[in-house]
């Protein structure tokens, strides 16, 4: 029995007619933007170092130049492997304590580790410096303009695969690195494989077009680099190519006067204006 405060449902009336709601076919959905992530933290770079291939690139985004590459290889594959032989070549230079900048997977950290010679490897990516430390290396996550350990006693520091180009301007990187390094000690560098020299702003991208976001970088073949290591006050010790990558040894006076300014070495060296 119903109780006092029920409801009675009646039918619905002759006429009304009960018509199913028609169901809209599924619309095409457009894809999903690419999200962008931070420069060489976790953009495509930190995934291609967890699978040890690429391909991987650097994106010129400007200046635009009319025939310019407007997509720059990342040798992954190779940076993810052991020593090559012009990398050996390299490490037999080498005096510890050495410092590696920029030292990505770590290849030349953890084989330093091997040779017994003291080393450590920065760089801003966790994903390189959990690489280096698997593979025996000591590595700190940190950009090479922060406040670094043992600064102005290294005896060697390491700018390979490229690293010329950190920041942008290889003045301001070279006046940044020869505080780092002792009074007569060495940087060995690496030069771009064409004598070139650009200023750019680029992102990393893999080949489906996930990205970081763009950051300034250079391009610098040896032709600059000696330019640019005369204005900062180095000394070119040795130049030579191996396996069709070209190096750079240079060397911090034991005596003279202290390093200018990358302000000053921009005064001296600015190109007259004319009327």
């Amino acid at each position: 029995m119903a109780g006092p405060h029920a409801r009675t449902v009646l039918p619905p009336p002759a006429h009304v007619v009960t018509v199913p709601q028609r169901t809209e076919p599924p619309r095409d959905e457009p894809p999903a933007p690419v999200k962008s992530g931070g420069p060489w933290t976790d953009d495509p770079y930190a995934h291609s170092l967890l699978t040890g291939h690429g391909p991987l690139y650097l994106r010129r985004i400007a200046p635009t130049t009319p025939g310019a590459a407007e997509l720059l290889p990342l040798d992954v594959e190779r940076w993810c492997a052991g020593p090559s032989v012009a990398d050996t070549d390299v490490l037999r230079r080498c005096t510890g304590p050495v410092l590696d900048v920029g030292c990505g997977p770590g290849r030349l950290v953890a084989a330093l580790a091997v040779r017994g010679v003291a080393a450590l490897g920065v760089d801003v990516s966790p994903a390189a410096v959990a690489r280096t430390r698997r593979h025996g290396g000591a590595a700190l996550r940190r950009s090479v303009f922060e406040r670094l350990p043992r600064e102005g006693s290294w005896d060697t520091v390491l700018l390979m695969d490229g690293n010329l180009g950190i920041g942008g301007d290889p003045v301001a990187l070279l006046v940044r690195l020869r505080g780092l390094v002792r009074p007569g000690g060495r940087l060995l560098a690496e030069a771009a494989g064409d004598d070139v020299d650009e200023r750019l702003t680029v992102r990393v991208e893999d080949a489906h077009g996930r990205h970081g976001r763009p950051f300034a970088w250079a391009r610098t073949g040896t032709t600059a680099l000696l330019h640019a290591a005369d204005v900062t006050g180095w000394t070119l010790g040795k130049r030579w190519v191996s396996e069709g990558r070209a190096f750079v040894e240079l060397h911090r006076p034991d005596r003279g006067q202290p390093p200018r300014t990358h302000e000053e070495h921009l005064t001296a060296h600015r190109r007259p204006t004319h009327p």
